[in-house]
């Protein structure tokens, strides 16, 4: 029901199953504030009825995007305010048809039984491209699922047996003190750099399941370094924090390739780590490779970050610094 005067509307979205009010609204209805901001329309709930009134276009997109969500919700999958905000910027742009694909295709399910899903289209994007391409590069910020999202689609590949093993590496680039000053042997001073792809692969795997692979050699996370004068076939090759290989390493990394691999470079080309001087091997090869066939290269933004949503808001500020000290 929509009634219009001037350019100002009314409508009416009616929600007749309370747990979907509460999935959208929140237990205190306490997100009704972020859609009223976000979307620009006045919104009030009462009973199982909720009304929009403000510009008759404004209206259509704060509907149409509740319509969108509840979908979502109906599926089952939860809707957290980081996802309100992207479907918001979805409908906005006009691609609210597409926010129904948001957490839609199950990836992996990890050891304890939970769905891995893509949980925004550029995540979606990524994992496309993982399953076109044999090398992809995915380069964003912090918290955009990159390595999580690349270790759950390695264990699917090491699970249907389309790879033997998985090969997991980073450079152990020092960020604040030196190898040499850290205590134990080579592989305790390396250990903390490697630390994220452990936990990631024992959320997928288990810990249990994760040593039993270690110890048939199907599961491999080792330092960049010990990759080289390697051949890799039949792998799931992931480099993690590429953005702090120099460009030898990354040359190196790349050569590795053999036989029924398939390899996925990811990185932060705004956290680099090298020494001053250092050219990054991440940012050259991404020049170099720009149009490359059977190269998949994908580029998240602050949009693609699901973590909390503050830290959403942290990456956009850091982004817009960057670009107002770029125009300086």
């Amino acid at each position: 029901m929509e009634t219009t005067t001037a350019n100002v509307a009314t409508d009416v979205l009616r929600v007749d199953v309370p747990e979907q009010f509460i999935a959208l609204f929140g237990i205190r209805e306490e997100n009704m504030r972020l859609f009223r901001e976000e979307l620009d329309v006045d919104i009030y709930a009462h009973g199982g009825e909720v009304t929009f009134t403000g510009d008759a276009d404004k209206v259509a997109l704060a509907r149409l995007t509740l319509e969108k969500l509840l979908e979502i919700i109906q599926r089952g999958d939860p809707v957290d305010r980081t996802r309100i905000r992207y479907a918001i910027e979805l409908a906005s742009e006009g691609n609210a048809d597409r926010i129904g694909e948001i957490m839609r295709d199950v990836i992996a399910i990890t050891h304890r039984g939970r769905q891995v899903k893509c949980k925004t289209l550029g995540q979606k994007q990524y994992v496309d491209a993982i399953k076109n391409n044999t090398c992809t590069f995915a380069v964003g910020p912090a918290g955009t699922g990159k390595t999580y999202l690349a270790i759950a689609m390695a264990v699917v590949a090491l699970k249907s047996k389309d790879v033997e093993r998985i090969i997991l590496t980073r450079p152990a680039v020092e960020a604040g003190e030196k190898l040499g000053f850290l205590p134990g042997d080579l592989a305790q001073k390396v250990d903390p750099y490697l630390r994220p792809l452990y936990d990631a692969l024992h959320e997928m795997m288990g810990l249990e399941a994760y040593q039993r692979l270690v110890e048939r050699g199907a599961v491999e996370v080792a330092p960049l370094a010990y990759m080289r004068g390697r051949t890799l076939n039949d792998a799931f090759i992931i480099l993690d924090e590429a953005q702090n290989t120099t460009s030898e390493q990354m040359k190196m990394f790349l050569t590795r390739m053999g036989m029924g691999s398939k390899m996925v470079i990811t990185g932060d080309v705004t956290q680099i780590d090298l020494p001053t001087g250092k050219r990054s091997g991440l940012i050259e090869a991404l020049e170099v490779l720009k149009g490359v066939n059977d190269i998949g290269i994908v580029t998240l933004s602050h949009r693609d970050v699901v973590r909390h949503e503050l830290v959403q808001a942290i990456v956009r500020a850091y982004e817009k610094h960057a670009a107002a000290k770029n125009r300086r």
